[in-house]
């Protein structure tokens, strides 16, 4: 049954390329909304049309994660404010999701005061794709969707034309072992591992690659890319293990500097990144191929919005 409720998107300026794909997905425009930030770098908020009794979804990556979560704040509250009926957050990119614990003395679990502050400002959904930590979804006392891009993956590797029996799927580091043997499970190919040891943030060590890569197709898959220094390294591993071509494949394009300087003078074939960061011109290379994942928050937002439920949207 058909929600009768008006259903509003509204894009925040992170990524409004995505939102715009979302919308068209689903046959709509985005809602009028103004955002500007003042010479002290305060940020303005205005809806310009009536929100009143609507389902309200606001598109809003946190990269660049301080800026974006204040903005996506004050969207939130101006939708409170206005009297929309709900507020469901739409975060194809969910920023400090890799700070998910208490790792060390003395400091925050950050994930938990983003989703503590989305809630506190009013939102009554929060929806994402493939978290860096799924735990995150237990910080929420509302509903918290996390959303899979494995459709949008398989679908772009199987166009690479990859033969199965020549290829292998590997996982970087022992995180990603998991989604890296379903991957291959699914795609019929073998599966390889690197015992990584991190020693600070942003660096790491390979210590062992587990399997054979001799003249093989080798993809490594991993949830994001942020200054490729694993990648890189993976990579590198798996040429010396005698791999014919390096495939790179990732949700989150994050590319902080100097990821793209590393990608560019790496032996990396090609690498695949969806569209859930907004990548500047300066950082789109001749190897970088992205993939849209509009249709999968596109239906996200329709089931929600119409009251049914979004769990066929995480089977593979």
């Amino acid at each position: 049954m058909k929600n009768k409720k008006n259903l509003k998107i509204f894009s925040g300026r992170s990524n409004p390329t995505l939102a715009m794909s979302i919308a068209n997905s689903l046959g709509r425009k985005l809602g009028n909304v103004s955002i500007s930030t003042f010479a002290d770098g305060e940020i303005w908020v205005k809806y310009e049309e009536n929100i009143r009794g609507c389902d309200v979804f606001l598109i809003q990556s946190t990269n660049g994660p301080s800026e974006n979560i204040m903005e996506l704040s004050l969207m939130i509250d101006a939708a409170v404010r206005a009297s929309a009926d709900t507020v469901t957050v739409v975060i194809p990119y969910f920023g400090y999701g890799r700070q998910d614990r208490k790792d060390q003395p003395r400091v925050p679990i950050s994930s938990r005061v983003i989703v503590d502050i989305l809630t506190v400002m009013g939102s009554n959904r929060i929806i994402t794709l493939d978290l860096h930590s799924t735990q995150i979804q237990g910080f929420a006392k509302i509903p918290f969707d996390n959303l899979y891009s494995r459709s949008v993956i398989f679908s772009a590797i199987e166009s690479e034309g990859f033969d199965p029996k020549n290829s292998v799927v590997l996982a970087p580091d022992i995180g990603s072992v998991k989604m890296s043997q379903g991957y291959a499970k699914n795609l019929g190919m073998h599966f390889a591992l690197i015992d990584k040891r991190r020693f600070a943030p942003n660096q790491a060590e390979i210590n062992h690659l587990i399997g054979n890569l001799e003249n093989m197709d080798v993809l490594i898959i991993d949830d994001m890319i942020d200054t490729a220094g694993t990648l890189v390294n993976a990579a590198n591993a798996a040429f010396k293990k005698g791999a014919k071509s390096v495939t790179a494949i990732a949700t989150h394009g994050v590319l902080s500097d100097p990821a793209i300087d590393r990608i560019e003078k790496s032996s990396i074939k090609k690498i695949i990144i969806t569209d859930t960061i907004s990548i500047p011109k300066h950082k789109l290379i001749d190897k970088m191929e992205i993939v849209s994942v509009s249709n999968i928050f596109g239906q996200a937002v329709d089931r929600v919005h119409n009251g049914e439920s979004v769990s066929a949207l995480f089977e593979y």
